[in-house]
């Protein structure tokens, strides 16, 4: 009981209660943008992989089938710029939240070991650290303090890239230089990329969002690192939990030791409806045109009411500020009947975080509100 009464925060979005509360009172409803979920359709291929899978009375395979592990190192390897990945580093997982939350606690940290997280950050990352009993440190370098007197206590060190909130992208350069400094320590480098596939600013539109296993940033060798992804997002499978880790075999193989002894299994029917998610570009393609356009209609709404656009460059919320404290945003929107998300739940408190996941009619309506904000 103590654990979970001192170790973990109160859960942030329970104070955003009162704010919705307000922005229901709009006359037209109102316009929730505060969470990443999203709203279009499940695509037919997808729910039809699913349905064929329906007949699944045996246990699934904790590993994955072979034909899902194949399709994530295809995927890689179409899709990431990793070519090469061995299907025994590839790991299906129930949403990428449990792996970020559990993730310490399997590496067998504990009391004095450091978990480094980006500065601006998803909230799981800091929880999972105390979950273990390890020490969260949020950081927007964590290279200096891997080099740094601490280094030798750093024995994870979280990278997301695109980032949530922030949309911010690491290059590969960026992305190396952190491997490097971790694994002159021992550290392992775990980086959440689940918003790759939602690039808005060039370099990235073209050249894609590097992974952490490009073998320009690892050399070729995985060791020591491991990239999350989940299918969530780019197919609108978040109902599904379907994700996976992938990289350095041996940390795989741990992982899923202990992931037998626990149970923590994906649905057969899921890893088959993965599998064929993972090899259909065309939806995915076409769920980014969606919010494409929704970031174009609700961007210059945005702007026109006086925030200031920071990062975004990718992924699937707008960063922005006003200048004050984040709250009093909450508040302003929240009387035009637009909830979003306040800054201070990822540690930055002058900046809101706005989701792209409204119906084009939501995200239409947002804009029109914003005009008189």
């Amino acid at each position: 009981m103590g654990l979970f009464t001192a170790a973990l925060p109160d859960f942030p979005w329970d104070t955003l209660t009162p704010f919705a509360d307000r922005a229901r009172q709009h006359p037209d409803g109102i316009v929730d943008l505060s969470v990443g979920t999203p709203v279009d359709p499940t695509p037919e291929l997808l729910r039809t992989a699913l349905a064929q899978a329906a007949d699944s009375p045996g246990y699934p395979q904790t590993w994955g089938t072979p034909a899902l592990r194949q399709a994530v190192v295809d995927w890689f390897a179409r899709r990431r710029n990793v070519p090469g990945l061995d299907p025994a580093g590839v790991l299906p997982t129930v949403g990428s939240k449990e792996m970020v939350a559990l993730l310490p606690a399997l590496l067998g940290l504990g009391a004095g070991d450091l978990v480094l997280h980006p500065a601006a950050a998803y909230p799981t990352y800091d929880v999972g650290a105390r979950l273990a009993g390890a020490t969260p440190v949020p950081t927007a370098d964590p290279v200096q303090i891997l080099v740094g007197p601490d280094g030798a206590r750093v024995r994870l060190v979280w990278l997301n890239s695109p980032g949530n909130p922030d949309g911010s992208v690491l290059s590969v350069t960026q992305l190396r230089a952190v491997v490097e400094a971790a694994r002159a320590v021992g550290a392992v480098v775990a980086s959440d990329e689940c918003y790759a596939e939602l690039p808005w600013s060039a370099p990235w539109i073209t050249e894609g969002v590097p992974s952490v296993l490009d073998p320009r940033v690892t050399g070729g060798d995985p060791t020591g690192v491991l990239a999350l992804y989940s299918l969530s997002k780019q197919s609108n499978l978040a109902g599904y939990r379907a994700a996976f880790t992938a990289g350095d075999p041996a940390l795989i193989a741990a992982l899923l030791a202990a992931r037998k002894h626990a149970g923590m299994i994906v649905p057969g029917p899921v890893q088959a409806a993965m599998t064929v998610a993972l090899g259909d570009d065309a939806h995915v393609a076409a769920q980014r045109e969606l919010y494409r356009a929704r970031r174009a209609t609700l961007l210059p709404a945005l702007t026109g009411a006086g925030l200031r656009l920071d990062g975004s460059e990718a992924g699937l919320y707008l960063w922005v500020t006003a200048g004050e404290d984040c709250w009093a945003t909450v508040g302003r929107l929240a009387d035009a009947g637009i909830l979003v998300a306040p800054g201070s739940f990822y540690g930055a408190p002058e900046h809101i975080r706005v989701a792209l996941t409204g119906t084009d009619e939501r995200i239409a309506a947002a804009a029109d509100r914003l005009s008189a904000v």
